[in-house]
């Protein structure tokens, strides 16, 4: 018996596939990742054709106990069950090739109304939502890491900066919150794009649906679907809900990499504003007195891995006509790999941030040695009633003239201050100093630490609403 009329599609060939198409073809070399999804697509599909007279209850009963065993039997090695079986071609086929070996012809009536096109679709929607809500709580577990991390530095004072040139000072716990935001706005990307992923396709068939009378809703409510498909070309054809996934890792990368950009930095020891744990930094093989921020230049590295995927596939689908094409296949192997290093990722993120030590002094001392308070010093002038362009000009002054003179602003006597202007007073002495100018800030979403501590008090009743 020659490799071709081994397949259970070689009805139509009068000869084998050559090697070389059998090793580029096979996909179960990495969508064995799908066969515990594959196996309970099956056991619904197999309850529904029951349901529907299309078998008999015997005859279900015994596909579902033997897809029961091999569940379990691929479940004790799955790469190694699947690497004897390369030549299956499919996780789909080998699962089913494998099922006729223990129940001969009546495992032959599984796949009745049935395609591989609407089964790997199914599979795939069942193996993302499982990774949307993997993914889900490890975004919950970071913001919880970032508002913990918050309340405990919310007193520590700390330059915020725009084209990474100090600007004006803030809350530690400030920053921290806004890294938490932008972990937020994926968390809601997320479960927004399980809409269109909690769709069930079976049924559609090859293309064009069934001749057979098959109950569509039975078997997306028996695989927890939330909808089904409304076109059944469109439904073999659609990855939409992939790219749509992918985009949302991708955001989440970008957001790990601009987190774990400034980690470096503050790392740096021009900086020095943190600290790494030692069991979080790794050390040079020439250089004794090196400690290297591993773990965020990884993080900011495999942010370019997830979004080469999303773009990989966008790539591949632009040129596809409806409805099923090969090139879809190309659809998993990179999504797997893209999901894990996420899940990896979002992980190793919130350790790190609990393992870095806060260097407060240095960071107080950026602060006097700037003039992050300039801002404060011309709103003190319009406060006054001075135009806010005449009071940044008159500003703008005296920072020259402090760099001139070696100073910064809080060092001026009142005499110097009023030297620029006659409508400064003796309260610039205090309006400027570095905490007052953060507190000063008090409205909705605001630096101030009072603001601060209300939006952890908000987010943490977001937090209890996860439990």
């Amino acid at each position: 018996m020659n490799n071709q009329e081994k397949k259970l599609w070689s009805g139509r060939f009068a000869s084998s596939a050559a090697q070389i198409l059998e090793e580029y073809n096979a996909s179960i070399v990495f969508d064995y990742k799908l066969y515990r999804e594959d196996i309970t697509g099956s056991l619904a599909h197999v309850k529904m054709l029951a349901k529907q007279n299309i078998i008999t209850a015997s005859e279900a009963e015994s596909i579902a106990k033997a897809l029961i065993e091999i569940r379990e039997e691929i479940s004790q090695d799955p790469r190694g069950w699947a690497m004897a079986r390369i030549s299956d071609e499919d996780i789909h086929m080998a699962v089913e090739k494998r099922l006729t070996e223990m129940l001969g012809d009546t495992a032959k009536k599984l796949h009745t109304a049935r395609s591989r096109n609407d089964q790997v679709v199914t599979d795939l929607r069942l193996w993302m939502k499982n990774e949307v809500a993997d993914i889900s709580n490890l975004l919950k577990d970071l913001k919880k890491s970032f508002l913990d991390r918050a309340e405990l530095d919310i007193n520590i004072l700390v330059p915020g900066y725009t084209h990474l040139q100090q600007a004006q000072a803030i809350s530690l716990g400030h920053f921290w919150l806004a890294h938490e935001a932008k972990f937020s706005r994926d968390l809601a990307r997320l479960e927004d794009a399980l809409k269109r992923i909690d769709v069930c396709p079976l049924g559609s068939g090859a293309l064009a649906g069934s001749t057979f009378n098959i109950n569509r809703d039975f078997t997306a409510k028996e695989l927890g679907f939330s909808q089904v498909s409304n076109n059944s070309l469109d439904a073999v054809a659609d990855r939409d809900f992939v790219v749509e996934f992918e985009f949302v890792l991708s955001m989440i990368m970008v957001h790990l990499s601009q987190f774990a950009e400034e980690m470096i930095v503050w790392n740096s020891q021009e900086f020095s504003f943190i600290e790494i744990n030692d069991a979080y930094a790794t050390g040079s093989s020439m250089m004794p007195q090196k400690k290297n921020p591993d773990i965020p230049e990884l993080l900011r590295g495999k942010a370019g891995r997830v979004i080469g995927v999303m773009n990989a596939l966008m790539i591949t689908l632009k040129g596809l006509s409806l409805t099923y094409n090969k090139d879809l296949q190309e659809d998993k192997e990179q999504l797997f790999m893209a999901s894990e290093t996420v899940k990896k990722s979002l992980t190793i993120a919130a350790d790190f941030l609990k393992n870095i030590e806060i260097n407060s002094t240095k960071m107080l001392e950026a602060l006097e040695h700037s003039f992050t308070n300039a801002t404060d010093a011309a709103e003190y002038l319009v406060k006054k009633g001075l135009p806010f362009r005449d009071a940044y000009t008159i500003v703008g002054k005296a920072v020259a003239y402090s760099i001139k003179e070696s100073k910064f602003l809080h060092n001026l006597s009142l005499e110097e201050w009023q030297s620029f202007s006659e409508v400064f007073s003796e309260d610039i002495i205090q309006t400027i100093k570095i905490a007052n100018c953060v507190d000063a800030r008090n409205v909705y979403g605001a630096t101030a630490r009072s603001q601060v501590k209300q939006q952890i008090a908000r987010l943490k009743e977001v937090l209890e609403t996860y439990e």
